[in-house]
């Protein structure tokens, strides 16, 4: 018959189990989405800030994305992303890939031979312009290549009252120079007031040809977003054997490197002889069995 304490302790203790087994489980959930969740940030490469709402026409803005982040290769992110820029009917205004050496070391391995190590980081620094309504899915797919996002920065800059304020000048420097146009031609020929008056009339056309041709940057910004690209990778190493530059007969491992050498060629010659005698337990097994049953032949 069942003791009803035994039961009730059982029973506690089964449910004490299955808390901590619930516990466990939680905590592990907890740390899946955290995880997660940090690795999500290297796919949100775009924003709202990027996509162009063809209702508003009141609106015209220059927008721009700034990133950072990590790849696994930057050559073969390169070149994705240019194939990428270039299916967007976008272009590659500067690139910069190279390669920044952290350290370089150089150790004798033999008498004629050194290794040479040298680690670098591989970087590039790209700026890219792409059709504004074409900026949203570029920057998605550009995620696609992301391995650690550092930063991204997405600006959309109004200039529609900008662009006003440079067409409003360019119309009052143009009636200013009809003004003065006709002013030439209804005074008379003399050189020396027409002299003056033309140069007065460059002075009145230079405001006017630089707020034509600020606006033209302007559309030019608006029209072709520009995004700025900093990709990098993880630190990689390069070895190469190199002739050691001491002459052969000249060159002799130091006192220490000697001591070092003679304790480590000892180590290794107990080892290959304890390695040796393990290999032989069959051996030394049959003779323990023969030695035991000589002896009680003996007695």
């Amino acid at each position: 018959m069942i003791n009803p304490r035994n039961f009730t302790f059982g029973c506690a203790f089964l449910l004490l189990l299955s808390c901590q087994d619930r516990q466990a489980m939680m905590e592990k959930s907890a740390a899946a989405d955290t995880i997660v969740s940090y690795n999500s940030l290297s796919g949100n490469t775009s924003s709202s800030a990027a996509v162009v709402n063809q209702k508003d026409t009141t609106h015209r803005f220059i927008r721009t994305a700034d990133l950072k982040f990590k790849v696994k290769n930057v050559v073969k992110a390169t070149y994705t992303i240019e194939d990428i820029v270039a299916r967007q009917d976008g272009f590659v205004t500067y690139t910069n890939l190279s390669s920044d050496v952290n350290y370089t070391s150089t150790k004798a391995i033999s008498a004629d031979s050194s290794l040479v190590t040298t680690a670098f980081t591989v970087s590039n620094t790209m700026v890219l312009r792409v059709p504004n309504v074409k900026l949203d899915t570029t920057l998605k797919l550009i995620g696609r290549t992301i391995d650690f996002l550092d930063y991204r920065v997405i600006k959309a800059e109004d200039v529609a009252l900008q662009i006003l304020s440079n067409s409003l000048s360019q119309k009052r420097a143009s009636k200013s120079e009809k003004r003065l146009t006709n002013a030439i031609d209804q005074r008379g020929k003399k050189l020396l007031e027409t002299t003056a008056a033309e140069e007065l009339l460059d002075q009145k056309q230079a405001p006017a040809d630089q707020a034509r041709i600020a606006n033209l940057g302007l559309n030019d910004q608006i029209n072709y977003s520009t995004i700025n690209l900093q990709i990098y990778q993880r630190q990689d190493q390069h070895r190469e054997i190199i002739v050691n530059e001491k002459h052969m007969d000249e060159y002799e491992p130091s006192f220490g490197s000697r001591i070092v050498d003679s304790l480590q060629t000892g180590w290794k010659a107990l080892e290959n002889l304890l390695v040796f005698i393990t290999r032989l337990w069959v051996f030394l097994l049959i003779g323990v069995a023969i030695y035991l049953a000589y002896l009680k032949w003996k007695r």
